[in-house]
Parts: structure tokens; C-alpha cells; sequence
């Protein structure tokens, strides 16, 4: 089981075996012309700024993993969006990321995302990237087999463990270099 910044799982007993992958970090994008003004690396401030000019801000409403991260950024701002500049998608991060192109709105992603899209979101930018808070962390786990039945927990094991592997991690490291100039995952180092 891959999971990214769970915790619930291993807390509850479920998962065992838990280890850092991979990680990649989240960003801000928004309208070239940049109607709230927002730059550099404070995503509370962004959010706050956004939110006081009533810039339109794209969510994509699924609790996804980004979408509990933009919550969490919400709340830390001290803020509940609602009304007409907050639209909900519903829709998966490439899908949320047209619409926030064509409604020229703001939009968190992560970088892995924007880069395979980047090309076609001709009215987006990034605007703020490279916070302490923004970082995308990603796990591997087994399910527990003293919890669950039917878990075949020797080849869990061994998944986990090729996961964390030297030869996998450079493999990982290197995905989407060569097509986005950088990698799209960054191999996680103690």
C-alpha cells in the first residue's frame, strides 16, 4: 500500500512496516496577471491575500490527498472559503487544473502534476513554491496480518522493501528528467 502523509492507517494498528519513499512538493499556481499580487514561498499569506481580493480560487473538492492539504492551508489561515470565487470541482488534479486555466483562477498542485501539464495551461504560472509546508511526502506500508486476513504479508514485505531499495530509489529519482527537464520525485534521504 502506497499511501502519501497518512498516518490513520499505522495509528490504528492497520498498516505496519511504514517507510518514507519519495517526495515531492506542492505549489501554487495562478493567472499570469496574478490579481491578488501573490509570490514567493508564504502559502498562508497567498491564501489570506487571495482570499481578501476575492481572486477565484479552484479546489478539487474530492478529498483527495491535495484537496486535505489545501483544507489544512485554509484553516492555518484562519479562513472558510466559500461563495463564487471558491469553485469546486470535484474532478482529479489535471481535470481541476483546466478549469482553474480557463476561470482564471488560483490553484494548489503538486509538481509532478504541473509539469506533466504544464504545456497546456497556457494562462497558468507558478506563483508560490519552495515553503517548509509544502513538501509532499510519500509512504509505503504493509497491512497488518495479525489485523486482516488473507494478506499475503511475506510479498508485502518484500514490495516495501524494494520500494526503499538503492536500485529504486535511482529509478525514482530520475523519472521525468529527460521529458520535464527535472525529476517529478525526489528519493527520500534520511
Amino acid at each position: 500500500m502506497l499511501l502519501n502523509q497518512r498516518r490513520s492507517s499505522v495509528t490504528s494498528g492497520d498498516a505496519v512496516n511504514r517507510k518514507r519513499v519519495m517526495y515531492n512538493d506542492f505549489i501554487l499556481v495562478g493567472p499570469q496577471d496574478n490579481p491578488a499580487s501573490v509570490s514567493g514561498d508564504d502559502i498562508n499569506a497567498a491564501f489570506k491575500t487571495i482570499s481578501e481580493v476575492k481572486a477565484n480560487f479552484v479546489t478539487r473538492g474530492d478529498d483527495s490527498g491535495t484537496h486535505k492539504k489545501e483544507l489544512g492551508i485554509w484553516a492555518a489561515a484562519g479562513i472558510q472559503p466559500t461563495g463564487d470565487t471558491y469553485i469546486s470541482t470535484g474532478q482529479g488534479m489535471g481535470a481541476s487544473l483546466q478549469i482553474a486555466n480557463e476561470k482564471n483562477g488560483y490553484i494548489l498542485t503538486d509538481r509532478a502534476t504541473w509539469l506533466a501539464q504544464e504545456k497546456n495551461l497556457t494562462n497558468l504560472e507558478i506563483v508560490v513554491e519552495g515553503g517548509k509546508d509544502l513538501k509532499n511526502i510519500y509512504h509505503v506500508m504493509q497491512v497488518n496480518p495479525e489485523k486482516h486476513d488473507m494478506v499475503n504479508s511475506l510479498d508485502a514485505e518484500k514490495f516495501v522493501e524494494f520500494m526503499v531499495s538503492s536500485e529504486t530509489q535511482d529509478v525514482i529519482e530520475s523519472f521525468g528528467k529527460e521529458d520535464y527537464g527535472q525529476s517529478l520525485f525526489f528519493k527520500y534521504r534520511e
